[in-house]
């Protein structure tokens, strides 16, 4: 049946399939049926929308920190996203802000919501924000032994990338990698594959925060791993979270943050759960003066009970100046 509908979407799209090569230049792979079946359904028509633009505006910093992260060229992760869910107004985007059709495994533990796709009644994952998706996304890819090629690939070769997707059989429609090649040249999205930071995720936690706040707004970079932005000088929590429309009480939980606490200009605030232990290039951290447990794991992108317990601290502890404290 999925062969049917491949097969008539093939022949609907013949005017666009004689400009890209014959018929016999599409080689046939089976689709990942852990993502949506893009081929089973109508594209969506963003060409020129404002729903289009605003998405990009909205999640082209969340993807420039995952390409900073991963690899993955932020054009892709956008123009994925884009075509996934229909610039951000498909149901699964909206409802559980799954940008990419990712679907339920046995090992997902996270919210859920079933829908019919190729089967009926299919399982798909529910995030708490978008930026959740976005990670979940890139370890999709990353994880994914059959996507593994592409990260030989440069960031910038985002045809490259688009093309290895078919390949890999991300999606059923046979003009995939045309479509993802169409929304990054339309929209310039290769601009944002210029990587801050060569590395792509390795140094100190310090040299990972590579991106300062921008005029008008916050950047999203990645510390530890972990998507955060720099407070700003006259930003409160309340001004984030409206910003990148996530509730201000998870920014709180996130952050180990108590009501009433004031965080200093440049201080991360994390907008995806911070991580159990600090990269292996910080395994430890000597107290200064201004040091508090709070300070140190939100320096190093660490959960703070998983600071105060792996250092043996009792509820409500401080560190002394000169302390050497185990950060994983």
């Amino acid at each position: 049946m999925q062969y049917i509908r491949s097969l008539q979407i093939m022949v609907l799209l013949t005017g666009v399939l004689s400009a890209c090569g014959t018929m016999n230049d599409i080689a046939v792979v089976k689709s990942d049926s852990s993502v949506r079946s893009i081929g089973s359904d109508v594209q969506p028509d963003i060409k020129g929308t404002d729903a289009a633009s605003k998405y990009i505006n909205r999640y082209s910093d969340i993807a420039r920190a995952e390409m900073e992260e991963f690899g993955i060229p932020a054009s892709i992760t956008l123009a994925q996203g884009l075509l996934e869910s229909d610039a951000g107004r498909s149901t699964l985007a909206s409802g559980c802000n799954n940008h990419f059709g990712i679907k339920c495994h046995s090992d997902w533990s996270g919210g859920r919501t079933y829908k019919d796709d190729d089967r009926k009644n299919e399982c798909f994952r529910c995030y708490e924000t978008a930026a959740e998706s976005f990670r979940d996304h890139s370890l999709f890819l990353k994880n994914g032994k059959r996507y593994a090629f592409l990260f030989e690939l440069k960031p910038t070769d985002y045809k490259g990338w688009a093309k290895g997707l078919k390949t890999a059989g991300y999606a059923t429609s046979p003009v995939y990698a045309d479509k993802l090649i169409e929304i990054i040249e339309r929209y310039g999205l290769d601009a944002f594959d210029v990587s801050t930071d060569k590395k792509r995720g390795r140094g100190s936690a310090d040299d990972r925060m590579t991106a300062d706040a921008a005029a008008g707004g916050l950047r999203v970079t990645a510390v530890n791993g972990v998507m955060c932005v720099k407070a700003v000088a006259g930003m409160s929590l309340n001004g984030i979270s409206e910003q990148l429309d996530i509730p201000a009480l998870r920014l709180r939980r996130y952050n180990d943050l108590k009501r009433g606490m004031t965080v200093a200009e440049g201080t991360p605030i994390y907008i995806e759960k911070k991580k159990l232990r600090a990269d292996r290039n910080s395994a430890t951290h000597v107290v200064g003066p201004d040091d508090s447990l709070w300070s140190v794991s939100q320096k190093y992108g660490i959960r703070l009970e998983s600071l105060v317990r792996r250092n043996g601290f009792e509820k409500g502890g401080r560190p002394s100046v000169g302390q050497v404290l185990k950060l994983r």
